[in-house]
């Protein structure tokens, strides 16, 4: 059963000649489960609107932003290069073949990545991302997958090492990366049709060898394999129920993504977002679905599962159901520029703190000073204001 949502953002005209937004109201997202330091369903608990420490094993904290929100995930982008033009992230239009990427020595060194994410994992960061761009076009990336997958959390568990990929190149890597510890992998693919894929990839490049670097992730373990699927309205949203269906029977996670304002160059309308609510009435029409709560805090999909058992759904909602509220994910360019929002205007230059040699405590505090200075909740504030902020373009943060 589907239950009626109150939208969080609303437009009050087509975004054509400008978006023109404002909030109704805040309502916790459907299937969440309370936090415990959350137990309001109504906006912050004030009890969170100052940064706090919390206790670590190891004698340090884990820092907390200005909004309650601890640091938890890390997603790390090697790459500012892809294979790919999605029509979304990096159009062939705007980043062809003159486009200047960034030059090898500006690029953060495989040693410099794990000094970064040990610093990060000693203050509370328990899952690392591997991105891009698109993370597979960087040479010898399963040695970066070992050192990171060496390291530990305060506790001594391993972390959750996870890597998202367009999945051109995984028939062959699939195996090495899991071989160096990789313990899963997010695929993105946005149809089953190879005219409507080609045209939102950009190159025209097959289905078929996505699904197959998919089976090879599934064959080396790389499991739950969660595909990604951006759903863009007069372009693919009639591959929902076939992406849908397929998944089904394949196994893998589904996870549907609102069509984004991330960057300048995709040409973002808000009419042209299918929201949550669509898409899940759209799914749960064919099989009956239900709300489940989240896994973790921050965790960014609405989960869904099918009545019937046969697995489950996500959906991204960043644009009608913002979760800015529980986003706990800092992002590390591939340059070394520290983001603390996907829509974020200006990084902090970690990768000179690291050249410059820093004791490891100092690389610590500078990372702590910035994340409990944190207050950044760009999906809840959309507004005429917002519009003409000079964010950060997708593939340059990781996504």
């Amino acid at each position: 059963m589907l239950p009626a949502v109150d939208g969080v953002v609303e437009s009050a005209r087509g975004t054509s000649s400008g978006t023109r937004w404002y909030r109704r109201t805040t309502r916790s997202r459907i299937g969440a489960v309370p936090h415990r330091d959350d137990p309001g369903s109504q906006g912050y608990d004030e009890r969170l609107m100052t940064a706090t420490l919390e206790p670590r094993a190891h004698g340090t904290a884990r820092p907390r932003d200005l909004l309650g929100r601890p640091v938890h995930d890390l997603r790390i982008s090697v790459t500012d290069r892809c294979n790919f033009r999605c029509t979304y992230c990096m159009p062939k239009e705007v980043f062809g073949r003159d486009y200047a990427f960034l030059p090898h020595d500006q690029i953060l060194t495989f040693e410099e990545i794990e000094r970064v994410a040990r610093a990060f994992v000693e203050i509370g960061v328990e899952k690392l991302r591997i991105t891009g761009g698109e993370p597979l076009v960087r040479r010898n990336l399963p040695a970066l997958i070992a050192m990171l997958a060496a390291l530990r959390k305060a506790d001594g568990e391993a972390l959750d090492l996870t890597l998202t990929t367009n999945g051109s190149a995984l028939r062959a890597l699939a195996r090495p990366l899991a071989d160096a510890g990789l313990t899963r992998v997010t695929v993105s693919l946005d149809s089953l049709d190879d005219a409507v894929f080609g045209a939102m990839n950009g190159i025209d490049f097959p289905v078929a060898r996505v699904l197959d670097g998919i089976y090879a992730a599934l064959e080396a373990g790389l499991d739950p394999v969660k595909v990604n699927m951006v759903v863009r309205r007069g372009v693919n949203e009639a591959s929902v129920l076939p992406m849908a269906g397929w998944a089904r029977d394949t196994g893998v996670t589904l996870r549907f993504i609102e069509y984004m304002d991330v960057g300048h160059s995709n040409g973002w309308r808000l009419e042209e977002v299918v929201p949550a609510a669509e898409l899940a009435a759209t799914v749960g029409a064919a099989w009956p679905i239900e709300p489940i709560g989240a896994a973790y805090r921050g965790e960014v999909a609405e989960r869904w599962r099918y009545a019937d058992g046969v697995g489950e759904i996500g959906i991204i909602s960043s644009v009608t159901r913002p979760f800015c509220g529980d986003c706990t994910r800092a992002r590390i360019s591939a340059e070394g520029m520290l983001y603390t929002c996907l829509f974020a205007v200006r990084g902090h230059d970690v990768r000179g703190q690291v050249r410059g040699d820093p004791s490891d405590e100092a690389l610590r505090a500078f990372l702590t000073s910035i994340w409990e200075r944190r207050d950044d909740r760009y999906s809840e504030l959309r507004s005429r204001a917002t519009n003409d902020l000079p964010k950060i373009e997708m593939f340059a943060m990781g996504g």
